[in-house]
């Protein structure tokens, strides 16, 4: 099963890369996928890669489900 979860851009790092935060956890991915994004901007991150953009109120609604899911499988 495969598993991409939203991230928001807080640092471009250069033209390739950037820093995410994901809950607090803040990791470094390629933004080669995504070029046009800035800090602030929400992606979709999937095994190191920005495989896409999505808005700030998609992003939050999807971290809002896994919140739930999290707190459901404890």
């Amino acid at each position: 099963m495969c598993l991409a979860l939203p991230a928001r851009i807080v640092a471009l790092v250069d033209a390739d890369n950037a820093i995410v935060d994901l809950g607090g956890v803040r990791k470094q991915v390629s933004i080669t996928l995504v070029p046009e994004v800035c800090v602030g901007d929400y992606v979709i991150v999937h095994v190191g890669y920005a495989i896409g953009t999505l808005d700030e109120a998609e992003a939050q609604a999807t971290l809002a489900l896994f919140g739930e899911l999290a707190r459901t499988a404890a």
